[in-house]
């Protein structure tokens, strides 16, 4: 086997244990895309089992939104900022790493999302200002170090993240992709170099390598502004983390953004 062939192999992996109870193998494959079933993070809806026993009392999503807003500002303090010697200390917030995340998915910021992404659900990031293709590479020290930066991995923000995702799941399976599986998504690229190729199967075909995780659009005209290739997936409702319609203010609405986790996906492509 070449270097190159190793160091592919060494960067395709996750881990073999994750939190959300199937195989990490089995999540980042095609099969599971093709025939998905639902996920959650073990424990997150127990230990807050006030609030989703209060939405599911609820027949409005927006109503459903600011509830779980206001649920986590008081949980986790997000209305201020602590102060420690004097100093006001940052403190850390799911809707500023959002913020961070459109303006820059290569961010420390982003590195602390990619790394609560490895940590629930086993998927190792393939990019990170950079492809990783090797544990000992610059770019895979670069986002360990980053990932671990006490600037944003406090206030246990991947407790915080825990909420979102199945708040997130919650809503869709309720409201807004009720009795879907899938929903067409879209991403618009100048480089393909942050998902790796692994099948062409025709010439607007191909199954790709996803990062662990990735933004989508979901209006086909949003994803054109991005770039001259338009990547178009089913994604898998399980597999969705954050979404436009998902609250009633966030950072990133003005793009019809979607957040998305990774792995092995077909694909349809168009150039421009």
């Amino acid at each position: 086997m070449s270097n190159e062939e190793s160091d592919t192999t060494i960067a395709s992996r996750g881990h073999s244990t994750n939190l959300v109870g199937i195989p990490t193998g089995l999540l980042a494959s095609v099969s599971f895309n093709d025939y998905p079933i639902p996920l959650s993070i073990s424990g997150t809806r127990e230990s807050h089992r006030s609030l989703f026993e209060r939405l599911n009392t609820l027949d409005d999503a927006a109503e459903a939104g600011k509830i779980f807003q206001d649920y986590m500002a008081l949980v986790f303090g997000l209305d201020h900022e602590h102060e420690k010697n004097g100093r006001r200390r940052y403190h850390a917030s799911y809707l500023r790493l959002l913020k961070d995340w459109g303006f820059d998915s290569n961010s420390p910021a982003a590195a602390v999302l990619k790394g609560w992404v490895e940590s629930r659900f086993g998927l190792f990031p393939t990019f990170h200002k950079g492809p990783i293709r090797r544990f000992n590479s610059p770019q895979w020290i670069g986002y360990m170090e980053e990932k671990m930066s006490s600037r944003f991995n406090n206030n246990t923000i991947h407790m915080q993240f825990d909420l979102l995702y199945e708040f997130c799941q919650w809503v869709l399976v309720r409201f807004h992709a009720v009795g879907k599986k899938h929903l067409v998504l879209y991403r618009g690229t100048n480089d393909l170099s942050d998902q790796q190729l692994i099948q062409q199967l025709d010439k607007r075909t191909a199954t790709v390598r996803l990062n662990n995780l990735v933004s989508f659009s979901s209006q086909r005209e949003i994803a054109d502004e991005f770039g001259d290739t338009i990547i178009e997936a089913e994604v898998p409702v399980p597999k969705i983390f954050f979404y436009n319609d998902l609250l009633p203010s966030h950072p990133l609405r003005g793009e019809a953004e979607c957040l998305v986790l990774g792995g092995d996906y077909r694909v349809k492509m168009a150039y421009w």
